[in-house]
């Protein structure tokens, strides 16, 4: 994107955390977010965004193109979905039209939501109120928790107490069906919350 005279990066973040900081100190007309971020994952961060820059259009670059991904995000706010291998020339196509107010898809997502109609993902989203909806801080709870961050971590990280942390933790549990750090994480990576590889690192 260096070089595009209609383009300025102003800021890139290393975490999903950041990213929302830097979205709401600089207020961008764009950001692109990959689904698998450290800390903060690119789903809460993009429903984060969405809340303290309502202007700003997040474009998600993810190698995940299920419809539930992409369900997902655009229940969180997300403007455009893209895949990673998207070409270059797609990418800068992509945040010009984010920036005018347009939806944007790659060529294979957007077959996809035109052969399940956009209507039937908002109503599929609406209708799945189920009990293991987490909650935006549970979600960052499990996130941390599958990082193989311990407890004390966590609450450095969220700048909440161990008690408050523990809460959560069991009321992810409870929710989820699941009883164990592994578990959770196997949960984590199979929603895209982080990629498997992260949860080696961790636990390595």
């Amino acid at each position: 994107m260096v070089g595009e005279e209609d383009i300025d990066i102003v800021g890139e973040a290393s975490n999903g955390r950041q990213a929302v900081q830097l979205a709401k100190r600089f207020l961008p007309d764009v950001v692109v977010m990959d689904v698998a971020m450290p800390v903060l994952n690119g789903m809460e961060a993009t429903r984060q965004i969405a809340q303290v820059a309502p202007e700003t259009k997040v474009l998600i670059l993810s190698s995940y193109g299920e419809d539930e991904h992409v369900q997902q995000l655009i229940e969180a706010g997300a403007a455009g979905y893209l895949v990673k291998q998207t070409a270059a020339n797609e990418l800068l196509k992509a945040i010009r039209e984010a920036r005018k107010g347009r939806a944007y898809f790659s060529p294979a997502i957007a077959r996809r939501l035109r052969e399940l109609g956009r209507q039937t993902f908002a109503n599929g989203a609406r209708a799945r109120k189920r009990s293991d909806h987490l909650t935006a801080r549970e979600a960052e709870v499990l996130q941390l928790i599958a990082e193989g961050r311990a407890n004390k971590q966590v609450d450095a990280e969220l700048s909440i107490s161990p008690k408050t942390v523990e809460k959560h933790r069991q009321q992810v549990m409870n929710k989820l069906g699941i009883h164990d750090v592994a578990g959770l994480t196997r949960h984590a990576i199979s929603k895209g919350m982080i990629e498997s590889g992260a949860a080696l690192r961790a636990v390595s």
